[in-house]
C-alpha cells in the first residue's frame, strides 16, 4: 500500500513540476519565470539535492545525485533555467521506471517463493493451538492436515500422507511419506493428517534457507557487475575533473567564461554514470524477477551470467518438461477377461490410492465405482495389497 502512494506521489510530483515548466516558458516577465522554474525544480528535485548533501557528508561525494545537483545548479547561475528544470524532470522519469522495474520482479520473484506457512498447529497437554511458526521449537509436536503448508521441517510420529513438493524439487508426482520420514517445509499435505515432531527451528528450516536465498540474490553479483562498481568510482570523478578543466581552461584562452561553464555543465550531465551504473544490476535483477514469473528461480545475477555460457542442459523431466498427468493408452488382456472387464477391476483396486496412475485408471473406467464392493483397503508403498469382492 504504502509503495503504491509513493509511486503516485512521485507520478504526481512529476507531472506537477512538468507544468510548471511550461507555464515558466510562457510568461513573459523574467522574475515571474524565474520564480516559477525554481518552483518546479524544488518539486521534482529537492530529493536529488538532499541526497547529494546527505552522500557528501558520509564521504560519498561522486555519484549521480552529485552531478546531477552541481550541473542543475549550474544552470540557474549561467541563465538556462528551462534546461536545468529538464534535466532534473527527465532524471526523476527516469528512476520511476527503474523503480517499476524492480517492484514488478520483486513481485514476480514473491509469487513465485509463496511456499511459507502462516501458522503451525502445536500440540500442548492434547490441545493443539494454532501459533507462528516461529513459535515453535526443536521437539515440539505440530498437526498438519490436509491442504496445509508443512511449516517446518520433521519427522513423521504417526499417521501417512501425500505431500506436493513441487515447490522444492520440481516433482510432480506427489511423495509419499510414513511414519519416521523426514519431512521438509514447504511442501504441502495433500490427503492424510500426520503428526510431525519438529526437527528444525523456523529460522534454520528449508524453506526459511530458499526464501533467503531469494531475497539476498542481489548480493551475488556477476562478474559484469562487479566490474561496473569499479569502473565508476574510477569514471565520475574523472569526469568532474575534465569538467572543470573544460570550465576553465578554455575561458582563461578566450575570456568567455559563461560559454565554457555551460559546455561543462552539458558534458556533466550528458557523461552521468547514472544509466550505466544503474543498467547493468537492472538487467540482471529484471532477468531473476522474468525467470522467476515462469518457475525458474535463479539464485543471484552470477548465476545468470554462468548461463549464458552453457552449452549442454539437463532435465529432470517430470515437473520440469512433462506435467506428471497420466492417462491410459492401451489395455492388453492375455485371458478369457474381456478389456473392460480388467479395466473395471483395476478401477476398483485403484479407488482409495491417489497415485497419479491410480487416478488416470480411475479416469478412463469413467464409471460410479460400488464401494460396498471393496474391503480390506491397503496401500503399500512400491506394490498394493487390496482384496475386492
Amino acid at each position: 500500500m504504502l509503495k503504491i502512494l509513493s509511486d503516485k506521489k512521485d507520478i504526481l510530483k512529476i507531472i506537477i513540476s512538468a507544468i510548471f515548466l511550461v507555464t515558466a516558458g510562457i510568461k513573459k516577465n523574467e522574475i515571474i519565470s524565474l520564480v516559477i522554474y525554481i518552483i518546479g525544480y524544488v518539486i521534482v528535485g529537492a530529493e536529488v539535492v538532499i541526497e547529494a548533501i546527505e552522500n557528501i557528508v558520509k564521504g560519498e561525494v561522486f555519484d549521480e545525485n552529485f552531478l546531477m545537483t552541481v550541473a542543475t545548479i549550474g544552470a540557474f547561475f549561467i541563465g538556462e533555467y528551462p534546461e536545468a528544470v529538464m534535466v532534473m524532470l527527465l532524471f526523476a522519469i527516469g528512476e520511476l521506471f527503474e523503480e517499476y522495474a524492480e517492484e514488478k520482479s520483486r513481485k514476480s520473484i514473491s509469487e513465485l517463493m509463496d511456499i511459507r506457512a502462516d501458522y503451525a498447529n502445536i500440540k500442548r497437554k492434547e490441545k493443539i493451538e494454532k501459533v507462528s511458526p516461529e513459535e515453535v521449537k526443536i521437539g515440539d509436536i505440530i498437526i498438519i492436515r490436509p491442504g496445509e503448508k508443512v511449516p517446518l521441517d520433521g519427522i513423521v510420529k504417526s499417521g501417512s500422507s501425500n505431500l506436493d513438493t513441487k515447490a522444492l524439487t520440481g516433482e510432480t508426482i506427489p511423495k509419499e511419506v510414513k511414519e519416521k520420514d523426514e519431512i521438509l517445509s514447504g511442501c504441502i499435505n495433500l490427503t492424510g493428517m500426520i503428526t510431525v515432531e519438529v526437527t528444525k527451528e523456523f529460522g534454520e528450516s528449508t524453506v526459511s534457507k530458499i526464501l533467503d536465498l531469494v531475497e539476498n540474490a542481489s548480493s551475488k553479483k556477476a562478474n559484469t557487475e562487479n566490474f561496473i562498481t569499479k569502473f565508476s568510482k574510477i569514471y565520475t570523478p574523472a569526469v568532474v575533473i575534465i569538467a572543470l578543466a573544460i570550465a576553465i581552461l578554455p575561458g582563461i584562452i578566450t575570456g568567455d567564461f559563461g560559454t565554457w561553464i555551460y559546455r561543462a555543465l552539458t558534458f556533466l550531465v550528458v557523461s552521468c554514470p547514472c544509466a550505466l551504473v544503474i543498467s547493468v544490476p537492472l538487467s540482471f535483477f529484471g532477468g531473476i524477477g522474468g525467470a522467476s514469473k515462469i518457475g525458474v528461480l535463479v539464485k543471484g545475477s552470477n548465476y545468470l551470467e554462468v548461463i549464458s555460457k552453457v552449452d549442454n542442459v539437463v532435465f529432470d523431466k517430470t515437473g520440469t518438461l512433462t506435467k506428471g498427468v497420466f492417462s491410459v493408452q492401451k489395455i492388453n488382456t492375455k485371458s478369457d477377461i474381456t478389456k473392460e472387464e480388467l479395466l473395471e477391476k483395476a478401477a476398483y483396486v485403484e479407488n482409495y490410492s491417489s497415485h497419479p496412475i491410480a487416478i488416470s485408471i480411475k479416469n478412463a473406467y469413467g464409471k460410479d465405482i460400488d464401494t460396498k464392493r471393496i474391503s480390506n483397503v491397503e496401500e503399500i508403498s512400491g506394490k498394493r495389497n487390496i482384496k475386492c469382492y
